[in-house]
């Protein structure tokens, strides 16, 4: 196989395979070369996905040595990203009652919900997570780009049991934002002990869903290593229940009376 074939056969299998261990005999089988060539091609992929601020490959040596793809985002698509992101949501068209936005749009988009993934994933790639957990339903698509890139499982948290998850345990919780008592349910099968958690979500105000999950996790014995949202809204801060998390824009100044929105960039951008 020429080089060129074997770079675009590599680079394939990086992007589908992200954080894998393989090791370095099996695509000298796979691609009928050399050790040394391999080498070489690898060489090539990692000095692109660097350059190109994609990731990396991480390599390890002896008798068990191999090659992963990491994938990252760099800080300066991340900023492209979300500026962008910003202004997609500061059409005023966008204002909903209550103060939220209307985002079941960029939450549909596979490109936009992909590269939202890729940024989490990138900046809590460091952490060692087993699963990502997000709460149904608008943080679903988001929970998975995530998982994607880290090549771990997702569990969802519901409001009600599933007959078909088996037996659950449930906890009760305040609402951030109504401060009504809600209830959240996990299927005992979901989480082993000891599992290190990167719950997901699209939207945060006081973060009392976030901080439910949270106390629903502890019931596992879980580990929440991380948190990630979409979107903040900066308007509840002082009551904010949750303290430590990343974000990737903040919602402020929601006008509905003017029709105007002010958007910038969350915490991850600093």
């Amino acid at each position: 196989m020429k080089r060129s074939n074997r770079l675009v056969a590599l680079t394939n299998f990086f992007v589908e395979n992200p954080r894998k261990h393989t090791q370095f005999p099996y695509f000298v089988d796979l691609l009928n070369t050399t050790k040394a060539s391999i080498s070489e091609d690898m060489d090539i992929i990692d000095s692109v996905f660097q350059s190109e601020g994609l990731g990396f490959l991480k390599r390890t040596t002896g008798a068990a040595g191999g090659v992963m793809f990491i994938p990252e985002s760099s800080k300066q698509k991340n900023m492209q990203f979300i500026d962008t992101l910003c202004k997609e949501l500061e059409d005023p068209i966008r204002i909903l009652p209550g103060g939220y936005l209307y985002m079941s749009d960029l939450l549909g988009d596979p490109k936009m919900v992909r590269e939202i993934g890729r940024i989490f994933a990138s900046a809590f790639s460091h952490l060692n997570i087993d699963v990502v957990v997000t709460v149904a339903t608008k943080g679903i698509p988001l929970a998975y780009a995530v998982a994607s890139f880290l090549d771990v499982p997702v569990v969802i948290v519901r409001r009600d049991p599933k007959v078909t998850e088996g037996s659950s345990v449930s906890i009760n919780y305040v609402s951030g934002s109504s401060r009504k008592i809600q209830t959240m349910v996990l299927p005992k099968r979901s989480l082993w002990e000891g599992a290190n958690v990167c719950i997901i979500d699209d939207f945060m105000k006081a973060g009392g869903t976030i901080n439910g999950i949270v106390n629903l996790l502890d019931e596992f014995n879980a580990n929440v290593t991380s948190i990630g949202v979409l979107a903040e809204a900066d308007d509840e801060e002082e009551e904010r229940v949750v303290e430590d998390y990343t974000s990737l824009v903040k919602i402020s100044n929601v006008n509905i009376k003017e029709k105007s929105i002010e958007v910038h960039a969350g915490n991850l951008i600093k």
